[in-house]
């Protein structure tokens, strides 16, 4: 049943999307593409509906498996796109952070789970929601910065840099930054509750602490290098590799056989 739901889901949330980008991007009209902006929000309600019904009848959190963040990722990254262009004007953060959302998305489809009310006991903390939450959270903060890096360098190798462009993702990577180190520091919390330590370098702990780092790397090379462009953009652009290898990349490492952050 729950996976019959997930698919009428899946099929609606494509028809909004995709009805609400071509309104949006296919037309000047502003009342147009302000139809195509609730349709867009539309598919984001039913992701965000369909994630409440399913902790509220797995009377669970559904964060244990990597489908069930993928579920998460694909409500807040086209959330950010929207905020992004309110925010700032950036009309096409929408379709890219959308279309991206759909890959990950069709993912969940082609790759169906099995929900499961099982949730071991370590996972069983008052932790574990805000770590893996905020995580997700930043995850999607720090796609669209990544998004915006790339417009960045495509900008630079065209003309001139764009100076507002840059300034923009400076302050979305403050922004994800912070939630990055709060997700660390909920993990460390969580780990002293459930395991005795607040840090053992776990492969999954030891790149987190990676990708933080090279985050941090970022920050300070554009405070301590202001005038440089392309060097902090292609760092910003592997600081996303690194991400996506400690989300779900660290499961196919040989050392994390043994690790208890892989997801199930």
């Amino acid at each position: 049943m729950m996976n019959i739901n997930f698919n009428i889901l899946f099929f609606s949330c494509l028809a909004l999307w995709i009805t609400g980008l071509s309104l949006c991007y296919v037309t000047h009209k502003k009342a147009i593409k302000t139809i195509g902006l609730v349709l867009i929000i539309g598919g984001i309600m039913l992701i965000g509906a369909f994630i409440t019904n399913l902790w509220i009848k797995m009377d669970r959190p559904p964060l244990r498996t990597l489908g069930e963040t993928r579920l998460w990722y694909s409500f807040f990254l086209p959330l950010m796109g929207i905020i992004l262009y309110i925010r700032w004007k950036i009309k096409w953060m929408p379709l890219f952070s959308v279309l991206l959302a759909i890959i990950f998305f069709t993912i969940n489809f082609l790759h169906p789970e099995n929900f499961s009310k099982a949730l071991m006991p370590a996972l069983q903390s008052p932790w574990f929601v805000p770590h893996v939450v905020v995580y997700i959270f930043a995850y999607s903060i720090l796609t669209a910065s990544t998004i915006m890096a790339i417009k960045a360098l495509v900008h630079n190798y065209r003309s001139s840099p764009d100076h507002k462009l840059l300034l923009m993702i400076d302050n979305i990577v403050y922004i994800g930054f912070a939630f990055l180190t709060f997700g660390l520091l909920f993990g460390a919390f969580w780990a002293k509750e459930a395991w005795g330590d607040y840090w053992t370098w776990d492969p999954k702990e030891t790149w987190a602490f990676i990708t933080w780092t090279f985050y941090l790397i970022y920050i300070h090379i554009r405070i301590a290098r202001p005038k440089s462009r392309s060097t902090p953009l292609w760092i910003l652009a592997i600081s996303f590799i690194i991400l996506i290898i400690c989300w779900f990349g660290v499961n196919y490492l040989p050392s994390a056989a043994s690790s208890v952050h892989t997801y199930s």
